[in-house]
């Protein structure tokens, strides 16, 4: 693979259901384990058929995720 080079995420309903039982056990109260089982949702979404996005719109979600959370959320 080059730099550059698209990746495609076939449909897999069972990695989505994977992935997302996983982000539901990881969840909690702190907001650590709370922004990684979005993260991991967010990544179910690549392989989810009813969702359009791409590797790059999830890392940009992320990113601001947690610059949110270093801000000490939205209102600040």
């Amino acid at each position: 693979m080059t730099d550059g080079e698209n990746l495609e995420f076939e449909p897999d309903p069972e990695r989505v259901a994977a992935l997302r039982e996983i982000a539901d056990e990881i969840r909690g109260e702190s907001s650590e384990r709370k922004q990684l089982a979005n993260i991991l949702y967010r990544t179910s979404d690549l392989y989810d058929e009813s969702e359009d996005t791409s590797p790059e719109e999830i890392v940009r979600n992320v990113k601001f995720i947690l610059e949110v959370t270093e801000r000490g959320g939205l209102g600040r």
